[in-house]
């Protein structure tokens, strides 16, 4: 099996030259790190994809770990396409029958930072603003897979809850991880003081624990897809079954008219 991950380290805004690391993996031998197996490159990580594309090189699995492209607001634009371009490549280097797997924030994610703000914005200020960007639904990773063009696609969620000893805590640990208000119809003037106290004290109000301590949920939803290949499992058609469901459960059939 060939496996390769491109790993493009954050390098600052505009760049998009990083380091390549792939590692080749023969059928049965375990996946560990073996300095042996592993080929480093310093280059432009879309150059190498490609010309990977171009010479027809092919892949078993690939797993992306973007940088941070945009640090600030005005390179958000280049950053999405350059994530585009990023997936839409490695996609195409993909083989026949190769496996994608990913993971992203999923929709549940900091439900409770979103609820405290409202309720304060409205208790303070007589309004709401956009505090917490939407996040995907894993109900939708599964039609998306397939609208990429993925076959036999796979979505799943786990939820993580985190504790912090206060709401601002929980702020500084989302600004420290890069994870602020980047929105476009977020506030542009300051919080106001009042509002932000307020905040905290319905977040502590709300979601405490008895020893004092909030809770933040944060929502990993998993989706794994395959590129397409003529000998994968496909549905069979409709009324094709040759058994019956009840006759594998062995339970008694109740049909429309009983």
């Amino acid at each position: 099996m060939g496996q390769t991950v491109f790993k493009l380290p954050d390098l600052g805004e505009g760049v998009v030259e990083g380091e390549i690391v792939a590692w080749h993996v023969k059928p049965g031998d375990l996946v560990e790190e073996d300095q042996s197996l592993v080929d480093v490159m310093t280059a432009n990580a879309f150059d190498v994809l490609r010309d990977f594309e171009k010479a027809n090189r092919r892949f078993d699995t690939i797993v992306l770990d973007p940088p941070g492209l945009a640090k600030r607001r005005e390179g958000l634009a280049t950053a999405q396409r350059a994530y585009h371009e990023l997936n839409l490549r490695a996609f195409k280097c993909l083989k026949p029958d190769g496996l994608l797997l990913a993971a992203l924030i999923g929709g549940s994610t900091l439900s409770e930072l979103r609820e405290a703000f409202s309720q304060a914005e409205l208790d303070v200020e007589g309004g709401v603003s956009p505090r917490v960007a939407p996040f995907a639904d894993v109900r939708d990773m599964g039609g998306l897979l397939q609208r990429a063009g993925f076959a036999l696609p796979v979505a799943d969620s786990d939820t993580l809850t985190v504790r912090y000893d206060n709401a601002f805590a929980l702020m500084a640990d989302l600004r420290a991880m890069g994870a602020t208000n980047v929105m476009a119809q977020r506030r542009k003037a300051f919080t106001r003081r009042t509002t932000m106290i307020r905040m905290a004290e319905i977040y502590q109000q709300r979601f405490s624990d008895p020893d004092g301590r909030i809770r933040a949920t944060f929502e990993i939803i998993w989706i794994s897809g395959w590129a397409p290949h003529e000998g994968q499992q496909k549905p069979l058609k409709p009324g094709s079954a040759k058994t019956r469901l009840a006759d594998a459960l062995g339970v008694k059939e109740y049909r429309e008219e009983d």
